[in-house]
């Protein structure tokens, strides 16, 4: 089954997430091995996003927990696993190295 959010396909959760904020999720989170000053680049357009929209946290706050209701049953399916069987020492000869 494929979801597509406003003509855009979602694929991964990442992707519901950067449709619904409107913006990619790198914005918000960083990257690995960006530069002092591509962070306080990275930071200031977010600072001017949520000026410019105050409600995106509360939003972004709503899709989540709107799509952890409607997967809750495949995402906390959890199966236990049988636990091994505790270990006995050996009884025996021991052999030197």
């Amino acid at each position: 089954m494929r979801a597509y959010i406003n003509g855009h396909q979602a694929v991964t959760p990442f992707d519901f997430l950067e449709l619904a904020l409107g913006t990619p999720l790198e914005l918000w989170l960083g990257v690995d091995g960006e530069s002092p000053e591509e962070r306080a680049a990275r930071l200031d357009a977010a600072r001017d996003i949520l000026t410019d929209h105050p409600g995106l946290p509360d939003d972004a706050v709503r899709v989540a927990a709107q799509a952890l209701e409607d997967h809750a049953p495949d995402l906390f399916n959890v199966i236990p696993l049988a636990r091994p069987a505790g270990r006995r020492p050996r009884v025996g000869k021991e052999v030197a190295a």
